[in-house]
């Protein structure tokens, strides 16, 4: 045997062994290999999508004005505290607008002394005419397009960093417009528990409590979900200004009713958890779950002034306007470490604790489109998927064995070793096969076929003018190669395009496609000649079967 037909048949060998290798993960019998296998060799297959699996399907539009409001509100807060510690004479400092704040003095006296300070500190508000004892401040435009259109990037980052955190396989998130962000979590079973996880707007802000006002004092200690709008209707004209009626949610461990506890909260926004650089679950003393989060250096310098100034009062922990605890501050704390305890399950505590890692959304977002795709429906698409298949693989073998006798028995072992192949490649790179990605593969048996006719009539051209059996099969290779390298690539161009730029199931079907173009001009070009080349070399064929 010539070296050279050595060489291709062990690279082909080399080949199949390791697609082989590399598929098994994805076989119900992995699971009964030894212990060493999983360790040195590939433990990842074919991940399934969410059509063939099951799993969430969501579209979600960022509310972008909301984000404007939340800055102008952070604004407001801090340039309260700037002022404070100027000590410049000021009222108070609040939103009036979507992008508009206003400061109140209590007199005209220092009012250009405070224009000049807010102007100096916040560049991005220009004035307004203000009239008597009020400063009026309103968000640039060029400022709030920018914040805008950040909000729906930063969205889908935080989105990202709490899917990856929850532990999804394969999920698909993107951009989808100027607004909207596509989620597909296949395989995942708690559907309702995702998606809290990725619409929680995790705003965590701590308060302080109300407590020298008499209203603060009288509220109930505790009420029903149901009466709540009753309780609101009653308490809610009696709230001073600067103050609001948050509630906490406690559940009774004995009966597990859930209720609902006001407090009076002060408005004013003591600190925010853009400052947390990490949130961990840790278990209580009475085996409660907590969450112990750790600041960084400039949350920690803040948190302690906070506590050193607010001993003996009561600091509320608040997430997404729901109060999780509101402990009394028993002493300075330094260190930029502290706990939220509260009426939840380790699982809820583990959310939250994701939440907070990932940080806080800009703006909250609402569904518009929501699926949930049951497994059932993907196994009937599997099933159907594999059946086509092997139809149309039966049919194309059938065929070409009619129509080209012994030289499409050599095509159809090309056509099964290039289905191993692919099916090797997609589980090498983890790929996710889709219900499209399958009709991939089918197609890729169509152009495996195609190639191989190519070829074939190529050869019988050569033989008909009367050549060796040899050169007939090298002139027939030869004359194909460019027809069919120019076929493919014409293809191939076409799938990077899709891959480029479609969505999650035309990106299932672009990677297939490519990988079979790919693997087709490899089987037909090398696989199949490599068989004549071995077959003329030992018999000395005088005629050809095709």
């Amino acid at each position: 045997m010539k070296r050279g037909i050595r060489g291709r048949l062990l690279l082909l060998s080399a080949t199949v062994l390791i697609s082989i290798i590399f598929f098994l993960p994805s076989m119900p019998v992995y699971q009964t290999f030894p212990g060493w296998w999983k360790k040195y060799l590939p433990s990842r297959g074919v991940t399934l999508g969410l059509d063939l699996q099951g799993g969430i399907h969501m579209v979600l539009e960022v509310e972008e004005e909301k984000a404007i409001e939340n800055l102008v509100e952070r604004t407001a807060s801090s340039l309260k505290d700037l002022l404070d510690a100027e000590k410049l004479p000021v009222t108070s400092v609040k939103r009036t607008g979507p992008s508009e704040l206003t400061a109140t003095l209590p007199g005209p006296d220092k009012k250009t002394d405070v224009a000049k300070k807010i102007e100096a500190n916040y560049p991005n508000f220009i004035p307004k005419e203000s009239p008597g004892n009020e400063l009026i401040y309103h968000l640039r435009e060029g400022e709030a397009i920018r914040i805008k259109e950040s909000a729906t990037t930063q969205a889908l980052e935080t989105i990202r960093n709490r899917i990856d955190q929850f532990g999804v396989a394969e999920p698909l998130i993107q951009r989808q417009g100027p607004r909207q962000i596509v989620i597909q979590l296949p395989g995942v079973k708690d559907s309702k528990r995702a998606k809290e996880l990725i619409g929680k707007t995790a705003l965590l802000e701590f308060k302080l409590l109300d407590e020298e006002n008499p209203l603060g004092r009288s509220l109930p200690v505790s009420i029903t979900p149901q009466n709540e709008e009753t309780f609101m209707a009653e308490y809610g004209s009696k709230v001073p200004e600067g103050d609001e009626i948050m509630f906490e949610r406690a559940v009774d461990k004995e009966s597990g009713e859930v209720r609902r506890r006001p407090y009076l909260v002060k408005k004013r926004t003591m600190m925010t958890g853009d400052v947390l650089t990490d949130a961990r679950v840790n278990i209580g003393q009475f085996n409660e779950p907590y969450v112990s989060i750790r600041m960084d250096g400039t949350g920690a310098q803040v948190f302690e002034r906070i506590t050193a100034e607010n001993v003996k009062k009561r600091l509320a922990i608040i997430l997404d306007n729901n109060v999780y605890s509101a402990p009394v501050i028993q002493d300075r704390i330094a260190g930029g470490n502290a706990q939220i305890t509260g009426s939840f399950t380790t699982q809820e505590a583990n959310d939250l604790s994701i939440v907070l890692r990932a940080g806080a959304l800009p703006a909250p977002v609402h569904a518009i489109q929501d699926l949930t795709v049951g497994p059932s429906l993907g196994q009937d698409s599997i099933r159907m998927g594999i059946r086509a298949t092997i139809l149309a693989g039966l049919l194309v073998i059938l065929f070409m064995v009619v129509y080209y006798r012994m030289a499409g028995v050599v095509a159809d072992a090309a056509l099964i070793l290039n289905l191993i192949v692919l099916i090797g490649a997609l589980a090498a790179l983890n790929a996710t096969l889709t219900l499209p990605g399958i009709a991939g593969i089918i197609l890729t048996i169509g152009m495996g076929v195609d190639s191989n006719v190519l070829i074939f009539e190529r050869i019988r051209e050569e033989i008909r003018q009367g050549k060796p059996v040899r050169l007939a099969v090298d002139g027939g290779y030869d004359k194909a190669f460019l027809t069919i390298v120019d076929s493919h690539v014409t293809t191939l161009i076409t799938a990077l395009v899709l891959f480029l730029f479609g969505t999650g199931p035309i990106k299932g079907f672009a990677v297939s496609l490519s990988l079979g173009i790919a693997i087709n001009l490899f089987t037909a070009l090398v696989g199949t000649k490599v068989v004549f080349d071995f077959i003329n070399s030992r018999w000395k064929l005088q005629r050809l079967s095709i």
